[in-house]
């Protein structure tokens, strides 16, 4: 977006800096897969192509069902977007401040420009401070209701911002979900683990050569690692305040 909410500013880029990354993508000669390849590689079941990349976008903002989608397709790079369905569904909620979202009856576009789709919860909470009963229903709701408007299974998950713990990615092996993606600010590996995928948030003050330096392979540290003293005290944070507060928003 050129004016973004200014919530979510910070994790925004234009139109020209976005097809400016993506060329830099295609420039790097990284082969681009979706995240079920990836998925497919870390279980054993498949092999992965030479310098493979994942592309993942989530939420499901206005622009991917059009302009993100279409700069995407016209470079031929596959990716897998994780939808929040309260966000995009007329008359559910979420705790996603207001911004221009997609409609759930969209998600099939969205496989029509090559795009494979996964979920993101109901009202995009921080799942790791919610009660057991309250993280089974985000997960199962809105796997559901991608299946429903898709027709077919929907298995791959992405945290809300990348919160979980040990009983959330076991919630989510329970639920049908054969992955799910984390964010830990780090490049994913061949040891990575298939329930907090490593990703790496691209933020405003990215430039072409953050991007060029992670195609390389570099600019970040690699997954799996055990989670720092700062990440486990932040966590105990949140679900102090999330007590107190009840489900927040995971921003």
């Amino acid at each position: 977006m050129e004016d973004p909410p200014d919530w979510i500013a910070e994790f925004t880029v234009t139109p020209k800096e976005f097809g400016a990354q993506l060329d830099a993508i295609v420039d790097s000669g990284r082969t681009p897969v979706r995240i079920g390849t990836l998925v497919d590689h870390l279980a054993g079941r498949a092999a992965l192509p030479p310098r493979p990349v994942v592309l993942t976008f989530d939420d499901g903002f206005a622009d991917l069902p059009g302009p993100t989608a279409e700069a995407l397709a016209s470079r031929d790079l596959p990716a897998t977007a994780y939808l929040t369905t309260g966000a995009i569904t007329p008359g559910r909620a979420s705790l996603l401040p207001p911004a221009p979202m997609m409609l759930l009856g969209q998600a099939p576009l969205l496989e029509q420009y090559g795009m494979e789709v996964g979920g993101h919860t109901v009202t995009h909470p921080q799942l790791d401070t919610l009660p057991a009963a309250a993280v089974r229903r985000e997960l199962r709701e809105s796997k559901a209701a991608l299946e429903d408007v898709l027709g077919h299974e929907v298995v791959h998950l992405a945290y809300p911002h990348g919160y979980n713990s040990r009983a959330v990615r076991r919630a989510a092996l329970d639920a049908g979900y054969r992955s799910a993606a984390a964010v830990r600010h780090a490049l994913s590996s061949e040891r990575d683990e298939a329930y907090r995928i490593a990703r790496l948030i691209v933020r405003r003050t990215h430039t072409v050569a953050d991007v060029e330096a992670w195609m390389a392979g570099g600019g970040a540290k690699a997954a799996p690692y055990p989670d720092s003293l700062p990440t486990v005290g932040w966590r105990l944070y949140r679900r102090a305040r999330a007590a107190l507060r009840g489900p927040e928003f995971a921003g």
